[in-house]
């Protein structure tokens, strides 16, 4: 089962991700993941992301486009995986049709944006042992101070309000447009995003069975 999940940021795909790779038993091939394993390993397409990367630039379409390659001919991807972060764009999708991929089901998480920016706005971490609150559906015991390790709690610059909207805006503009070019492919099923995670897995599992 080959797939791809869409969602804007802070929908919720990583954790669906993680649900679907232990259920089934395929690898979820993250883009952030596979440029850090390609760079650590210093393959031909990992090194030109490096150049990309040393300069502050993004990384072109087509290093990407080369690295996702590479990942997908390894031997755990051959009985499925899970995309995620990738495609982006329309021309990265047509690019994956190019290369002879073969797409079985798109998923789709919908999350209001007004919700999400609730979700990440009200997130806190501890820099120190990684640990997640949140100001209103996981408070820590003491305001501001990790239950874990007693450090100082912290709002990460990707989760503070102006940035949610920034890479929101970015989603809708840059991403949000794969929802019609995979529904005219008849390979869009839509879920939409509840508030207990194990409730949205189960729609997302009942999606992939249907």
């Amino acid at each position: 089962m080959n797939l791809i999940l869409l969602g804007a940021p802070g929908a919720g795909k990583g954790t669906q991700a993680e649900k679907i790779c232990e259920k089934y038993k395929i690898p979820a091939v993250s883009t952030g993941n596979i440029i850090r394993e390609a760079l650590k390993n210093g393959t031909d397409m990992g090194l030109k992301a490096k150049s990309y990367i040393d300069a502050g630039t993004l990384v072109p379409d087509d290093v990407v486009i080369g690295i996702i390659k590479e990942r997908l001919a390894e031997e755990d991807c051959q009985k499925g995986f899970i995309l995620d972060g990738f495609p982006r764009t329309i021309p990265q999708a047509e690019a994956l049709d190019n290369m002879g991929i073969v797409i079985d089901k798109v998923i789709d998480i919908e999350v209001e944006d007004d919700t999400i920016a609730k979700r990440l706005s009200g997130r806190r971490v501890c820099l120190n042992c990684g640990a997640t609150y949140h100001l209103e559906y996981k408070k820590p015991e003491k305001d501001g101070i990790c239950d874990i390790c007693q450090n100082e709690l912290v709002q990460r610059k990707d989760d503070k309000a102006e940035t949610v909207l920034d890479r929101l805006n970015v989603y809708h503009e840059q991403t949000e447009p794969l929802k019609g070019y995979y529904e005219k492919k008849k390979k869009l099923v839509v879920v939409y995003g509840q508030e207990k995670v194990e409730d949205t897995t189960n729609l997302v599992f009942k999606a992939l069975e249907d």
